[in-house]
C-alpha cells in the first residue's frame, strides 16, 4: 500500500533545513516570493513539475511547496560517504547518466509509492533563460504510472544567481509561482502524454511570463 506522507526523520530533517538555511535565505538574501502555496496538497502523492535554471531550483522548490520533494541526482554523489546517506534521508535518488530516463522513471515511481512528492524538471536540464520550449514527457509519464496529480511551479531569477566563472550566489530577486494541480493523463499513450505535457509547460511559462 502506498504511504501518504515521507519518512518522518527525513521530513524532520526537511524541516530543519528548510528553516535554517533555505527560507532565511530565500527571504532575506534572494528577497523571494511565493504565490500560490494554498494550491499544494500536503498528502498524497505528487509529481511537482517547474522549469530549470540554476543548481539552486531543488531546495528552493522544495522548501515553496511545504514538503519534501524527491529530485534525481548523479550516481557518482551517491559514492561519497556519508553525503550518500545525508541527500538520501533529503530523498535524492541516484541516476545513470546512460540510462537517466528510464532509471530517473523507476526512483521516481518508488518514492511516490513512499510518500514523497517527486520533483522532474520539464527540460530534463537548465534552460538559460529559465523557459520551456521542449519540454520532456517524463513527468507525464510518471503521473499517469501512479495517478498523480502534477504540480506546475514557476521559477523567475533563478538564471541570474550564479554567472560563469564565480562560485558565488548573487542576491538577486527570486519570485516562486505554484499553480492549481493538473489531471494526470488516463494512460500512457503518447498523445496523451504529450497533451498533458503541453499543457504544464504552458502554464509555468504563463507564469514565468509574470515575472516579479
Amino acid at each position: 500500500m502506498d504511504k501518504t506522507r515521507e519518512p518522518r526523520v527525513s521530513l524532520g530533517l526537511y524541516h530543519l533545513f528548510k528553516w535554517s538555511v533555505v527560507s532565511p535565505m530565500l527571504h532575506t538574501y534572494f528577497r523571494g516570493r511565493i504565490y500560490g502555496a494554498q494550491n499544494v496538497p500536503q498528502e498524497g502523492s505528487l509529481v511537482v513539475a517547474s522549469n530549470h535554471a540554476s543548481y539552486f531550483d531543488p531546495p528552493i522548490v522544495s522548501n515553496c511547496v511545504g514538503r519534501p520533494v524527491a529530485f534525481m541526482a548523479k550516481e557518482e554523489l551517491f559514492e561519497v560517504p556519508l553525503l550518500s546517506q545525508g541527500i538520501r534521508l533529503y530523498g535524492a535518488y541516484p541516476v545513470k547518466r546512460s540510462a537517466a530516463d528510464r532509471s530517473a522513471i523507476r526512483s521516481a515511481i518508488a518514492a511516490l509509492q513512499e510518500g514523497w512528492a517527486a520533483g522532474i524538471f520539464l527540460t530534463g536540464t537548465r534552460s538559460p533563460d529559465a523557459k520551456i520550449t521542449d519540454p520532456k514527457l517524463g513527468a507525464a509519464m510518471i503521473a499517469a504510472k501512479t495517478q498523480s496529480p502534477l504540480l506546475p511551479v514557476s521559477l523567475w531569477g533563478t538564471e541570474e544567481i550564479l554567472v560563469k566563472g564565480s562560485s558565488i550566489p548573487r542576491p538577486v530577486p527570486i519570485t516562486v509561482r505554484i499553480g492549481e494541480p493538473i489531471a494526470p493523463p488516463h494512460s500512457t499513450k503518447r498523445e496523451e502524454l504529450e497533451a498533458v505535457t503541453q499543457n504544464c509547460a504552458a502554464i509555468i511559462n504563463q507564469m514565468h511570463d509574470l515575472g516579479r
